[in-house]
């Protein structure tokens, strides 16, 4: 195993951010880094775009101009002070961080995660492949690079992340397992509980559950299943109303272990709070040696997997001889 330790504590959030206020949203990770840090824990996890929160008006309209130009002004560069702050936040107070952000790039927006080590350094950023629906209203597709999504993290060993229904694609999945991941960072928005008639099992608190733990079960890695929740105020402003995202609550934050089992209490999903586990790698051993779908369970004379993790940029030179050549 690649972890220092035989037992690591983790912490994995469930809050409500700043919505659409980018510096608001840091100050409230800090604090929540601060936190999980002085509890012991050695790693702390955010949702998907918890920077600056989801932008849930997608799925009551598909345009809001004013809406949609707040969100890309208050999304997260990379390179940019806020996303320092975290760093500097992460190193300060010996803890690795994975972030769920919506990253602006030139004022393109992309699902983006972020694992940045105990010392403060991006180890690992990566964007998902696809977003979901009407997602693609808003944020753009990743390329091969973001097929990269498992690091090595120095005291924790091998850390890898997915956002939402990154989690229902078989051929990613197979490959992040194929990365050998320990522990794996399950980035979701808030998620209501299922109402008969009314919308997609598959999109409700027990659905996308049980989308993490089916995962935790195929890699045999600890998932920690990270939730937001959304408030009145955001309802309101959002206008979301009469949606999925139009309830208070959706926090459905959970620790999975590498056997599925459930390794953590639940809060209330209208509670912020941490949730906390002690994570022994002997549990991993012990999935292991009876199921591994990439190692002994495998079949790769019969089913194999090809893969492209090239970065795709708009503009790539091209060498000499090469002009009209497919790239």
């Amino acid at each position: 195993m690649g972890s220092q330790a035989p037992t690591i504590k983790v912490a994995v959030t469930q809050a409500e951010p700043a919505w659409f206020d980018l510096d608001g949203t840091v100050a409230k990770t800090c604090k929540l880094i601060k936190e999980a840090a002085s509890n012991g824990a050695k790693l702390v996890t955010f949702p998907e775009v918890w920077l600056p929160g989801y932008p849930a008006w997608i799925w009551a309209r598909p345009v809001d101009f004013a809406l949609s130009t707040e969100y890309t002004k208050n999304s997260l560069k990379i390179d940019s002070p806020q996303m320092q702050m975290i760093r500097d936040c992460a190193a300060e107070n010996n803890i690795a961080v994975c972030l769920g952000f919506s990253e602006n790039a030139d004022n393109s927006l992309y699902i983006s995660q972020a694992i940045i080590g105990a010392d403060g350094s991006i180890k690992m950023a990566r964007r998902k492949l696809k977003p979901t629906h009407m997602e693609r209203t808003v944020f753009g597709d990743a390329t091969g690079d973001s097929l990269n999504n498992v690091v090595d993290v120095e005291g924790l060993g091998k850390v890898g992340a997915l956002a939402c229904w990154e989690h229902l694609q078989p051929l990613l999945k197979y490959h992040t397992c194929l990365l050998k991941e320990e522990i794996h960072v399950g980035a979701w928005p808030p998620v209501i509980p299922y109402v008969a008639g009314q919308g997609l099992w598959s999109m409700s608190r027990e659905g996308c559950r049980n989308l993490s733990r089916t995962f935790a079960i195929e890699s045999q890695t600890f998932v920690l299943h990270t939730t937001a929740l959304i408030g009145p105020a955001a309802i309101e402003k959002m206008g979301t109303q009469g949606t999925m995202f139009g309830v208070h609550g959706g926090g459905s934050s959970a620790i999975f272990g590498p056997d599925g089992r459930q390794l953590s209490e639940d809060l209330e999903q209208t509670e912020e709070g941490i949730l906390y586990a002690e994570l022994d790698f002997d549990e991993v051993l012990r999935s292991k040696s009876f199921v591994d779908v990439v190692g002994h369970y495998s079949r790769p004379d019969l089913l194999w997997l090809g893969v492209d993790d090239r970065q795709k940029l708009p503009v790539r030179p091209q060498q000499d001889g090469e002009v009209g050549k497919k790239a």
